[in-house]
């Protein structure tokens, strides 16, 4: 018995295949491209069809039991009523529809002033019915709902995870009354279903389950499924995800929840900080041979706050935020480094944050992303965050997926402990870098993005 997880990310689709005792037995992957003009960021649709068509031929061994999908956050089409696209995959991180958020936050003040970021899902469908897209006559679909859609041959429901950011309740479980105010009606919206629920079947009969997106896929790969365990997704961006009994209310509006399938919450929020960055400012460096001459050299006295775009989420949310640097970088390896220190102060912010809002403390903290590929920068993090950190043997959203598929929609704790293993665990070292997370605070109030 198999089954298949698959992840639409920026960069490329995946796919896993594994057994019931977490075995991989099968990998593949393909490139996706985007289209980005300022603050717009577009995939064509059709690219993940043929991405994912060509994976799953080329990971299916034999008939798996399931497939579940995970996409980025927020990521969504319009598509006519039969499924065939009718706009451009608008990306999760796509950002033309800011100034739309007032007009969500009016329409509901008490629900949405503090859980409505400018890059959700909402705002941009406001935007595209303001360039003439007819609601009535378009379904909105997000990108894992339009690939299950792809493969059972009819349109499917959506799940409360990916439903988040269209501005799914998920206390009531159900789509809110204010889309009315909105001038959205509710047929464009499709039905909201808990992950592992079926969405319907293959040709060839196999189950395709509704998935999670890929923090929370990430998080099910880290087994981090317990409150006190925290995952750290770091590849791009930054993203952490934990566990808590009771739904945490951040008045900030940076942290926001999904439902975890067996009950509780999944607390966390999207950074645009990340390993981004490091393209950008060291345009064709060996990055493996610098965080090799990084634990080498060891901490430096410089940090960077390194964004990869203007305006922050999380751990705080800063429309106006802007990359800065502290101390003097005067080679590569101190660019490197600042990078490395900066956005681990930004998980240990972000940790300080949570705790303050209710969350348990922190236990230990499960590294996934394609950043834990530097064996520095995980050791780093340990010492920063103080907590030891734990790398998963399979650290992909992909194989998150793969055990929600096994899960069959019930008891995905359970599963995740009989198929997730820990591959090494790393101990802090004692080195906080405590006078430098100081500054770097202090200069985040002293430019107002924490106000």
């Amino acid at each position: 018995m198999a089954w298949i997880g698959l992840d639409l990310g920026t960069q490329s689709v995946r796919a896993v295949l594994a057994d019931a005792k977490g075995a991989v037995l099968a990998r593949a992957t393909r490139p996706l491209t985007g289209r980005r003009d300022g603050v717009r960021h577009e995939q064509n649709p059709q690219d993940w069809l043929d991405a994912v068509d060509a994976v799953l031929a080329e990971v299916t061994l034999a008939r798996p039991e399931g497939i579940a999908i995970c996409s980025t956050s927020g990521t969504f089409l319009l598509t006519d009523r039969a499924g065939r696209p009718v706009t451009p995959a608008l990306m999760y991180d796509d950002a033309r529809a800011a100034a739309r958020r007032d007009q969500i936050v009016d329409a509901d003040p008490d629900r949405w002033s503090t859980s409505m970021q400018p890059t959700w899902a909402l705002p941009k469908i406001l935007e595209l019915v303001a360039d003439g897209y007819d609601l009535a006559d378009h379904r909105v679909v997000h990108s894992a709902d339009f690939v299950a859609a792809h493969l059972v041959g009819h349109p499917v429901a959506t799940d409360t995870s990916h439903a988040l950011k269209t501005g799914y309740d998920l206390n009531a479980e159900a789509w809110p009354a204010a889309f009315d105010k909105l001038g959205l009606p509710l047929t464009a919206f499709p039905e909201v279903v808990r992950p592992g629920a079926e969405l319907g079947r293959t040709p060839d009969g196999v189950p395709v389950r509704a998935g999670m997106t890929d923090g929370c896929a990430a998080q099910i790969a880290a087994g981090a499924l317990a409150p006190g365990a925290w995952n750290s997704v770091l590849g791009t961006t930054l993203v952490l995800k934990g566990v808590s009994n009771e739904l945490l209310t951040d008045p900030t509006g940076a942290v926001y929840s999904h439902r975890h399938p067996d009950g509780g919450w999944l607390p966390g929020g999207a950074s645009s900080t990340g390993a981004g960055v490091l393209t950008e400012l060291l345009p064709g460096a060996d990055l493996a041979a610098l965080d090799r001459a990084a634990r080498a050299n060891g901490p430096v006295d410089a940090v960077s706050y390194p964004l990869t775009k203007t305006g922050e989420r999380f751990p705080f949310v800063a429309p106006q935020a802007e990359r800065f640097t502290l101390g003097s970088t005067p080679d590569d390896l101190h660019v490197y480094t600042a990078v490395l220190q900066g956005v681990a102060f930004i998980e240990r912010l972000a940790f300080e944050h949570l705790e303050t809002l209710g969350a348990d403390p922190v236990r230990s903290v499960s590294l996934t992303g394609g950043a834990t590929r530097g064996g520095y920068w995980n050791q780093l993090r340990a010492d920063v965050l103080g907590v030891p950190v734990e790398l998963p043997a399979v650290p992909d959203p992909a194989y998150g997926m793969a055990v929600l598929a096994a899960s069959g929609g019930t008891d995905l704790t359970g599963t995740a402990r009989r198929m997730v293993r820990v591959d090494h665990v790393l101990e802090p070292r004692g080195n906080r870098l405590d006078d430098l997370y100081g500054d770097f605070v202090a200069e985040l109030d002293h430019r107002g993005y924490r106000a």
